[in-house]
């Protein structure tokens, strides 16, 4: 009877037992599957599926002739692995292969390489030589999967720092980062393609095809106005100008075609190399550099690459008298010959403020307008001003440009700084008419003086002339901008001749060329107020009868033995 009872208790305990454990199990299984089930389902797909993307090829930059490329992509390969598909015995060979092929970090790589993840990037941007040493290894040592070698493309600048503002370069994922890279990046990236990857739980492909590929579609060619030959003399002289001269805070130069608006040559000096544009090549700093603050290199680096010519502004000085000049003539209330329409005593006395000329201490007397520019002589300039009045000068600071952004087809571009117009007052308005007090661009003076060359009528500066579809070769021309007819065709053609005076005969000289009808002007300005520092720059057309190119020759505090006149130096 007892054995009877022992049995039946035995029978209940493990009947308890049981049903505890399938009360157990089927809890666990439906926190499984209600709780972590969508979870664990996508690592399942993450560790069965695995998507690479594949960089596009980047457009082709062409200069002006199209003959010269000013960058191009060239074929490289990124590698990726897919760790949970790399035997767990494997792991620490990979990893140490890794670091013998591209001289990497051993622990990243490692850590890498033994994640739980479905993909992972090891290196971008690896020759052809160094991923078929690679698949070579793979091969020898029988581990076919888990290591990914996908064709990738890498940015090149065969010109090295040629127009490095202005071309910019690229990021290590070929996103435009500055210059033309940047403000044409959805014409020159194209499509990224891809490559998703099904296998089983031993890394072995699902299906006959294994992977599907799409392609990437490659970004189209741009045509720029810039002349690689000219930009290449620009550049070689503009450092020498630097150089001879002292130039604490470099220069720049813009040419122009004035009946296009095509920037031929843009260059600021220093440049870098677009190649390596994160590279410090000034000996001084190398020493330090590894000292230095975050914040002063990225400083340092960006202003390297900042453009000067459409991102920093500066008095113009008596290059500006040029606006006085053509607003005076259109208005009819100056003639470039009538003798003695002007007379210089030394200064100028406004709202009882006394301007004096630059050559006060033997003042230039009796003049006419073409022998004020030439002479350079504040005083007449002044007086122009205050005949013209605040709004009328004002209307013309509007029409050519003065008061808005040119446009031009670069990102960063900086507005001018003039006082409102209903604070100008008499001696405002006598400092801004011989050009200073108030600050612009490069790029809006150069625009001013193409628009003077092109007879008067404003023209948009502009970078991008022709897009070349990469599919197709299907050519799509960009037109040139134009604006108002800011002064009419005869006094343009009355301001050039004066313009060209002022290199014949006047403060301008240096800027003669033997054979070549030029015109110009120069200016001195203070770069900001009891700075000690100054701006020197010179502007010109040529030929003065048919003007082709136009020039802006600014350099920033010139320190050597030539002095920081705009007429005693030139490139």
């Amino acid at each position: 009877m007892k054995s009877i009872l022992g049995l039946k208790k035995r029978s209940r305990l493990i009947f308890w037992f049981f049903l505890l454990g399938c009360v157990i199990v089927s809890t666990k299984l439906a926190w499984v599957q209600f709780v972590q089930g969508e979870d664990l389902s996508s690592k399942a797909v993450e560790q069965l599926n695995s998507s690479r993307g594949i960089n596009s090829k980047r457009g082709t930059i062409f200069d002006n002739t199209e003959k010269n490329i000013l960058a191009q992509s060239s074929t490289v390969y990124t590698i990726t692995v897919n760790p949970v598909n790399i035997k767990k015995e494997d792991k620490e060979k990979v990893a140490k292969a890794f670091v013998e092929f591209f001289d990497l970090d051993y622990d990243k790589v490692y850590k890498a390489v033994n994640k739980n993840s479905s993909i992972e990037y090891i290196v971008k941007k690896v020759e052809k030589e160094k991923t078929d040493n690679l698949r070579k290894w793979m091969n020898e040592n029988n581990i076919l999967t888990g290591i990914n070698i996908d064709e990738d493309t890498k940015r090149f600048y065969p010109y090295g720092d040629l127009a490095s503002q202005v071309i910019g370069f690229c990021g290590s994922d070929n996103q435009g980062l500055d210059g033309i890279e940047a403000k044409y990046n959805d014409i020159l990236s194209g499509k990224k393609g891809s490559i998703n990857k099904a296998t089983d739980a031993k890394g072995n492909n699902f299906g006959k095809d294994g992977e599907s590929y799409t392609d990437p579609e490659d970004g189209d060619n741009v045509v720029l106005s810039i002349d690689m030959t000219i930009q290449s003399i620009v550049e070689k002289y503009l450092e020498e100008a630097c150089i001879d001269n002292k130039c604490t805070d470099g220069g720049n130069v813009i040419m122009m075609n004035p009946k296009t608006g095509d920037v031929l040559a843009m260059a600021t000096y220093p440049g870098y190399d677009l190649n390596s544009p994160y590279e410090v090549k000034n000996e001084e700093l190398k020493q330090v550099w590894d000292e230095m603050e975050q914040k002063q290199k990225t400083e340092y680096l960006q202003s390297l690459w900042r453009n000067k010519a459409i991102a920093d502004t500066y008095e113009p000085g008596s290059t500006f008298k040029l606006l006085t000049a053509s607003a005076s003539i259109e208005e009819k209330i100056a003639d470039p010959d009538k003798e003695g329409a002007f007379a210089c005593t030394g200064g100028i006395e406004i709202a009882g403020v006394r301007i004096k000329c630059w050559r006060y201490y033997r003042p230039h007397g009796s003049q006419s307008l073409r022998q004020a520019l030439m002479n350079s002589c504040n005083p007449v300039f002044i007086g122009l001003g205050q005949k013209l009045g605040v709004n009328t000068y004002y209307k013309y600071l509007e029409k050519f440009g003065f008061l808005r952004k040119t446009g031009i087809d670069l990102y960063g571009e900086a507005k001018s700084i003039f006082l409102a117009k209903e604070k100008v007052g008499p001696v405002e308005l006598a400092t801004i008419s011989f050009g200073q007090r108030f600050e612009v661009t490069p790029i809006q003076m150069s625009t001013m003086v193409s628009t003077i060359a092109n007879k008067g009528k404003y023209v948009k500066p502009r970078f991008l002339k022709k897009i070349i579809d990469s599919k197709t070769g299907k050519v799509t021309e960009i037109k040139p901008e134009y604006g108002d007819q800011v002064i009419t065709e005869e006094t343009a053609q009355k301001v050039l001749s004066m313009m060209q005076s002022v290199v014949a005969e006047g403060t301008g000289k240096n800027a003669q060329v033997k054979g070549i009808s030029v015109g110009g002007k120069t200016g001195t300005s203070e770069d900001g107020v009891n700075t000690g520092k100054y701006v020197t720059s010179f502007i010109g057309v040529a030929p003065i009868e048919d003007p082709q190119v136009t020039i802006l020759i600014t350099l920033y505090n010139p320190t050597g033995e030539g002095g920081h006149q705009g007429g005693v130096w030139y490139i």
